[in-house]
């Protein structure tokens, strides 16, 4: 054989970058240029050389370091961003942003290349100004060892990376600390995701539908607090510190378990564990019949709210006991089609419309199927066009005529007309419906909070919006509501409120252009117009269609002076029409 044989190591990689640099230099290129050669100078060389680290990588504005040791790396960058911004108020106004990750390294020479390089690179990209954002890998190895906060900021899409990261940021200048999720003054529990113990990765949506359920039955209970599937997920095929995981969720009590699906028997296994301690509270298996799921459902839930409250009238949460549909070829594809709506690496649209299809097609009654139909059309509008509005609008009218007790399919019913530009007043009729029926259900007050923004009420869309936060507050798509607060705020007359939570939005879910506009019109709003240019920029790099559509902008918001206020600032900050 001929050739070198490849060198790797594992390494602790940093990343840093100047925040807004081609603007300081378009301003200021000797300025700047001199002001970043004092800052290499007087803090860099010697922060790295002291927490041991090697410069393998200078950029124009940006530097990689290499160590030994996560919290080697970790202490250098919480040390550098300190010092950097006592700099800026001697008169060194730079801000980095700072990215680590823990990974495998290809050596050449001086150089390093490989994923641990260019994740390390791209988590940089997404930190906030001022900040150190890290991987899972990394939190894992600093999180009990240098007494600093962290902010969970959920599973991210890297650009080029082909799995999503799970990102943490560090607290500091760059992010607040993370609040302190206090125990609710009513019991709370999370239903963690239910390990697939049937050896077919396929029946995977079986164990999450199974979760579903069971979490829907215990949030109809009006004394209990019920952390949303969608924060719950977040844990899913993780190794789990239980402690932890009630800390992070604010929560009492934690539900796990595993299903096995074996021809027409099922098998649910069921514990339930006391957060605080560990300790294990109650356990039960329960086996049956395909036919029977949706009695397991109702089995399971009553059992674990009687070991949480011995005392518990039973005739409360028999009320909240309902059947979803009477077909279960209609439901399997109804879980299908959720499962696809909410997969973490995006919104599988076209198979959830087509599973979604298949179920109405089965019972053409079922509320839930016909809403997440609607739901999905209102979402697939860039490629099905305008003219499929009367047909989501209908099936949302369908889904509120036939379902009496479903709050999840009212609400998402609700929602639909809301922002399709249906009537208002059915929209939050539907609204105070889902909330009556499950006032603790994510769907009911998330959605509940579009409505409100799309009524032109922005102080009630700003409180549930944090309700449903609480509610879920490791959602992946949890963007959807820290956008709909950015537009809350931003109508309720406090641009740096919603510069704040869009740009939150952003870092959540980073193809959501709805961040990009809400952050666009803050920044005008406060003034800063040719930072909101620079916002408006970045969206069309990533998505260059975008244009103002001033029928969409109307449709979100009834309000009409409010409407055009947000068409007049986007093309302001410079979105072509």
């Amino acid at each position: 054989m001929t050739g070198e044989r490849v060198v790797r190591r594992l390494a602790a990689i940093l990343a840093a970058d100047v925040v807004g640099y081609s603007r300081l230099i378009g301003a200021d290129e000797t300025g700047t240029l001199a002001r970043l050669a004092t800052l290499r100078r007087e803090l860099l060389d010697d922060e790295i050389a002291q927490h041991a680290g090697r410069l393998f990588k200078e950029t124009g504005d940006g530097f990689l370091v290499e160590f030994a040791s996560a919290v080697q790396a970790v202490s250098c960058a919480m040390e550098i961003q300190k010092q950097v911004e006592e700099k800026a108020g001697e008169g060194l106004p730079l801000r980095l942003r700072i990215g680590i990750h823990v990974g495998d390294v290809v050596v050449q020479g001086e150089d390093l290349m490989g994923d641990g390089v260019n994740i390390a690179a791209r988590i940089e990209g997404i930190a906030d100004p001022g900040g150190v954002a890290i991987s899972h890998a990394v939190y894992e190895q600093v999180r009990d060892r240098l007494g600093a906060s962290f902010d969970d900021r959920g599973e991210i899409e890297l650009k080029n990376i082909s799995r999503p990261v799970h990102i943490f940021a560090i607290a500091g200048e760059g992010g607040a600390p993370p609040p302190v999720l206090t125990l609710p003054d009513k019991p709370s529990i999370v239903v963690l995701p239910f390990q697939n113990m049937s050896g077919d990765p396929e029946q995977d949506y079986f164990a999450d539908g199974m979760v579903e359920e069971i979490t829907t039955v215990l949030s109809r209970v009006r004394w209990l607090f019920v952390i949303a599937r969608t924060s719950a997920f977040t844990y899913k095929g993780q190794a789990r510190d239980l402690r932890q995981v009630g800390r992070d969720l604010g929560v009492r009590y934690l539900l796990e378990g595993s299903v096995r699906k074996s021809g027409r028997r099922v098998r649910v296994s069921a514990q339930l564990i006391d957060a605080e301690t560990g300790a294990h509270l109650w356990a039960d298996r329960f086996d049956g019949e395909l036919e029977e799921i949706f009695d397991m459902h109702d089995r399971v839930a009553t059992e674990v709210v009687s070991a949480i409250e011995p005392n518990l009238r039973h005739a409360e949460i028999e009320r909240s006991l309902r059947k979803p549909t009477a077909s279960l070829d209609a439901y399997d594809f109804y879980m299908r089609a959720s499962a696809a709506f909410t997969e973490p690496s995006g919104r599988n649209l076209r198979a959830a419309l087509d599973f979604t299809q298949q179920a109405i097609d089965l019972d053409p009654h079922f509320a839930r199927a016909l809403a997440l139909r609607a739901t999905c059309i209102m979402h697939s509008l860039d490629s099905l066009g305008p003219d499929a509005i009367p047909e989501a609008l209908r099936l949302a009218h369908a889904a509120l005529a036939t379902s009496s007790d479903d709050s999840e399919a009212v609400s998402f019913a609700a929602m639909t007309i809301a922002l399709l530009g249906g009537s208002i007043e059915t929209a939050l009729t539907g609204s105070e419906r889902a909330l009556m029926l499950n006032p603790n259900g994510y769907s009911a007050v998330m959605h509940g909070g579009w409505i409100q923004a799309a009524a032109g009420h922005p102080d009630k869309a700003i409180s549930m919006f944090t309700r449903a936060l609480r509610f879920s507050p490791r959602d992946p798509f949890r963007g959807y509501c820290e956008l709909g607060l950015a537009i809350g705020y931003r109508d309720a007359g406090h641009p740096e409120h919603a510069l704040a939570w869009a740009r939150r939005a952003i870092l959540t879910l980073p193809q959501l252009a709805g961040g990009y506009r809400a952050a666009a019109v803050a920044l005008v709003d406060l003034g800063r117009v040719d930072e909101a240019r620079d916002v408006i920029r970045q969206l069309l790099q990533t998505q260059p269609n975008a244009r103002i559509d001033p029928a969409f902008v109307r449709r979100q918001n009834r309000n009409e002076s409010t409407a055009e206020s947000w068409i007049r600032t986007l093309q302001h900050a410079g979105l072509p029409d």
